[in-house]
C-alpha cells in the first residue's frame, strides 16, 4: 500500500509540474497566489499531520511546516499589500488546490505508522515539486525584485523543509 501510495503522490507531484510549464509566463500577481497557495496547502497538510501523526519527529516536523510556511505566507501577504497587488487566482494554484484536497483525504484514511510514512513521502514530493517550479518557474518569471526576493528566500527555507523530511523518512523505513 506504500508503494502505491508513494506512486500516487509522484503522479499529482508530476501533475503540479505541468501545469506549471503548459501555462504562459505567470505574471506577478498569479506568482504570487501560486506560492501562497502552495503555503497554505503545506500549513493544511501539517495540521492534518499533528493531529494524526504517532511518531514524536514527524509531529515536530509538522510543527516546523506550520510555523515556517505561515511565516512566509504572511511575509507575502505583508509585500502584496505593500506593492498594492491583489493575488490572481489561475489554473495553476486551482489545480494545486485540488490535488491537495484528494490528497488530505487520501492520508486522512491511514493510521500509525503507515500515515507517519505517506505524510513524509507526500513532504518529499511536495516539496521537490515545489522547489522546482519556484527554480524554473516562478523565481525567473517574477518580475518584482522584492517578490523575486521573498521567492528566493522562501527556496532556501523550503530545500531545507525537503532534506528534513528525507532524514525523517530515512529513519521510518
Amino acid at each position: 500500500m506504500f508503494i502505491r501510495l508513494s506512486a500516487a503522490i509522484a503522479a499529482l507531484s508530476l501533475l503540479g509540474s505541468a501545469a506549471l510549464a503548459q501555462g504562459a509566463k505567470p505574471t506577478d500577481p498569479q506568482i504570487a497566489h501560486i506560492a501562497y497557495t502552495a503555503g497554505v496547502i503545506d500549513i493544511n497538510a501539517a495540521k492534518q499531520a499533528i493531529s494524526k501523526a504517532g511518531n514524536k519527529d514527524v509531529k515536530a516536523f509538522a510543527e516546523d511546516m506550520v510555523r515556517d510556511h505561515e511565516a512566509v505566507n504572511k511575509q507575502a501577504l505583508d509585500l502584496v499589500k505593500k506593492l498594492k497587488v491583489t493575488p490572481e487566482d489561475n489554473d495553476t494554484s486551482k489545480a494545486l488546490s485540488k490535488q491537495a484536497t484528494d490528497k488530505l483525504a487520501e492520508l486522512n484514511k491511514l493510521k500509525g505508522a503507515d500515515y507517519d510514512k505517506a505524510y513524509v513521502a507526500n513532504e518529499i514530493a511536495y516539496h521537490k515539486t515545489v522547489n522546482s517550479a519556484l527554480e524554473t518557474q516562478l523565481i525567473p518569471s517574477a518580475s518584482n525584485a522584492e517578490l523575486k526576493s521573498l521567492l528566493q528566500t522562501g527556496l532556501k527555507i523550503f530545500q531545507g523543509h525537503q532534506q528534513h523530511a528525507e532524514q525523517i523518512a530515512a529513519k521510518l523505513k
